[in-house]
């Protein structure tokens, strides 16, 4: 017996296989029905998927055959990887020299063995596709041909497997980092808010008790200051609440009354007297994350007044339920927005409107932290606008699902 060699790229081939992280896994059942293909197109009693990792044969489908591995140096398809044409066919193994005295043969009574490479990238073979039978054999080209497929097919759920591995490790890697940010975020805002609310208070203490003796310059330098810090004290305070946004624990449900949170919105909003809010629904109540739903509200209700521009502002909630869905509308009288802004105005930083109703500039953290927490609640946000015509934003949130009889 003559017991094949190790690939000529043998270190690379073997660091390739690994990172499939396909060695030792379940039993699929794509694969199994890739190698019970073969042997009907084949004829043959055995099929295999076959990995070759550093000292045994590792069979991740097979068909025929009792064993999930056997030793490399007893292998036929450690023969096949090595070959340029990546196909190797023995038909009758007994008279083969380099498969005298292999117990695969002896013992297992192999006689005929066709296998195709199974190339990974670089052309690097991890293993093959092989069909074998206890007599001898001949396969037709279209045998063969279909074989040649069959493999390919093989690599196809090799290489999809190992793309969805990365994406998920991608994806776990990019909510470690937007945790690191928001935490971050949240520790460098929290740690800020001390010297600089220190600035306010000293800066007022300044303007009461020296006032008098400054020149206009040196008032006029004071109240920059005053006005820089709060503008910078609005802006921490969005990020502290931008970065906690996404902390809200999608499981976290209770029943909201609507009558309880028409009269939160109104406790909230009620010092507006030219504000009128309604709250329409056919529901009594809601199943969700109470804290989130009126943030949510709140920031979107804020939004719409400090930003109209009517001497009366009207304000309509609209809380419908569709399908797993629970559908909240918030609709005002305001300015519109344009629709060239409707996409902008939910990224973070982004300020279309150069001052609120109030003579003051927003910060444009407040819609990107509504749409933060919308998101992470299952939902989605838009909006939907016309210069002139007021706005309404929509937002969805997951809601419960009532298995019904027909159901269970």
């Amino acid at each position: 017996m003559i017991a094949p060699k190790n690939h000529e790229h043998e270190a690379e081939r073997l660091a390739l296989l690994e990172s499939y992280a396909i060695l030792d896994t379940e039993l699929e059942e794509d694969y199994d029905n890739l190698v019970l293909l073969a042997s009907e197109i084949c004829g043959t009693p055995i099929s295999v998927i076959t990995l070759l990792d550093k000292d045994r044969q590792w069979f991740k489908a097979h068909h025929g055959l009792d064993v999930a591995e056997t030793e490399r140096q007893y292998s036929f398809c450690g023969y096949t990887i090595n070959e340029p044409d990546n196909l190797l066919i023995i038909e009758d193994a007994r008279v083969d020299e380099r498969f005298n005295g292999n117990p695969v043969v002896e013992d297992a009574n192999v006689v005929f063995y066709a296998g195709v490479t199974l190339n990974g990238a670089n052309g690097l073979p991890l293993g093959t596709l092989c069909v074998l039978d206890h007599e001898p054999k001949q396969l037709s080209e279209s045998q063969l041909s279909a074989l040649r497929i069959l493999s390919d097919q093989v690599m196809n759920l090799l290489d999809l497997r190992k793309k969805k591995m990365e994406l998920e490790k991608a994806n776990e890697d990019l909510k470690l980092a937007n945790r690191e940010l928001d935490n971050f975020a949240a520790v460098a805002a929290h740690d800020l808010k001390s010297p600089l609310n220190n600035i306010i208070t000293l800066s007022n203490c300044l303007e009461d008790f020296y006032a008098p003796k400054m020149d206009d310059e040196g008032k006029q330098i004071i109240e920059f200051i005053k006005s820089s810090s709060e503008t910078l004290k609005k802006l921490i305070t969005g990020l502290l609440n931008y970065s906690k946004s996404g902390q809200f624990n999608i499981d976290d449900k209770t029943t909201i009354l609507l009558t309880d949170l028409q009269k939160t919105i109104n406790e909230l909003f009620g010092g507006q007297k030219e504000c009128t809010i309604k709250v329409k629904s056919n529901l009594e109540s809601i199943y969700a994350n109470k804290i989130a739903v009126e943030q949510i509200l709140i920031n979107l209700i804020a939004n719409a007044v400090k930003y109209n521009d009517k001497p009366s502002i009207e304000i309509e909630l609209e809380i419908r339920e569709q399908d797993a869905f629970y559908e909240f509308l918030v609709k005002d009288n305001g300015p519109g927005i344009h629709e060239d802004d409707q996409e902008k105005i939910f990224k973070i930083f982004e300020v279309i409107s150069e001052q609120d109703r109030y003579g003051e500039k927003g910060t444009g953290i407040g819609l990107a932290t509504v749409k933060k927490v919308v998101e992470g609640l299952g939902g989605n946000i838009s909006v939907l606008s016309q210069l002139g015509e007021g706005a309404t934003f929509t937002f969805t949130i997951k809601s419960p699902i009532v298995l019904t009889p027909t159901m269970v």
